[in-house]
């Protein structure tokens, strides 16, 4: 990835990609695809697919959705949390993750205060905590690696990644977070976007239904679901994944020095390589963000990678 001002290449943010069907085969990469990456929030649909499972009853697809989040903390994703909480006759003090502010900048200028609730992640705890009461689990340690919720999650991952975690450790929000190759991480959103994952066709169908509830206002997320037939979800430490339906495939994107600023226009360009998203100008702003001088835009991220197919 190229950052291009007033005509100079700046910097070079590098990366790896890879492409894989349902079978484990790798269809496509860049770089380096078995590089190996805490799975971070990536994993979240998978995550909740398990904890749909322990729930059992079905979910509005708003709040299945918000599950699968890195929301924003808008109003929209704090009701659907909230909504979780109520079927679990819980409040927001039983979340686990740690008070922080919203994302999103104007409803981070609302809040008074940082909020558990408010985390990106409360979604994916809310699902978590209404798993645990559905299972007749323990509420106050879900998030440990010993929980027989998260018990759940380690297999879940290993059986649809065919690999065992290279790593298990604490991921930003407190629940355990899982090392995989970029190549098993594709394989799982390939995997998961064709059935064959145990309630995945629940938390894919929601995701593709409520996209603004995956991320919100401005977030690439949510924009390439609202324009194409692709399920997409950014991680941490510039991580991204996707999954397209139609073709039965899962792509794995890492930022190798974990820009946040290289994420959306390697995404972007990935799945279109893979003719996976429609001529949209709407999504340029997410192709080729603006390097901006003087307040006004002097150049653009740029990028300039290819895929080789196996």
């Amino acid at each position: 990835m190229h950052v291009v001002r007033s005509g100079f290449v700046e910097s070079v943010h590098l990366g790896s990609v890879a492409v894989a069907d349902a079978d484990g085969k790798l269809i496509a990469f860049a770089g380096e695809p078995t590089r190996v990456t805490y799975a971070r929030s990536a994993m979240k649909p998978l995550q909740a697919a398990v904890s749909l499972g322990f729930i059992g009853d079905p979910l509005r697809d708003e709040e299945a959705a918000v599950m699968c989040a890195s929301h924003n903390g808008e109003e929209i994703h704090i009701e659907a949390v909230g909504s979780l909480l109520e079927r679990a006759g819980l409040g927001f003090g039983a979340l686990r993750c740690p008070p922080a502010w919203p994302l999103d900048e104007e409803s981070a200028r609302r809040a008074r205060e940082r909020r558990p609730e408010l985390h990106n992640c409360s979604g994916k705890h809310a699902g978590m905590l209404l798993a645990s009461v559905r299972g007749g689990l323990a509420t106050d340690s879900y998030a440990e690696l010993e929980h027989p919720l998260q018990q759940a999650v380690l297999g879940a991952v290993v059986e649809a990644a065919s690999e065992e975690p290279v790593a298990i450790g604490v991921d930003g929000c407190g629940v355990p977070v899982h090392a995989l190759s970029l190549r098993a991480m594709a394989l799982i959103y390939a995997r998961m976007v064709t059935g064959r994952i145990p309630h995945s066709d629940a938390a894919v169908s929601a995701m593709r239904r409520s996209p603004y509830l995956v991320g919100g206002r401005e977030r690439v997320c949510t924009a390439l679901m609202e324009r194409a037939e692709v399920i997409v979800k950014v991680g941490a430490e510039g991580l991204v994944c996707a999954g397209v339906p139609g073709a039965g495939i899962g792509v794995a994107v890492k930022i190798d020095d974990g820009s946040p600023r290289a994420l959306d226009p390697a995404v972007v360009h990935a799945l279109r390589l893979l003719d996976a998203l429609p001529a949209d100008p709407s999504l340029e702003r997410y192709a080729r963000p603006p390097v901006l001088g003087g307040g006004r835009p002097v150049g653009n991220l740029e990028p300039v990678f290819d895929l080789r197919r196996s």
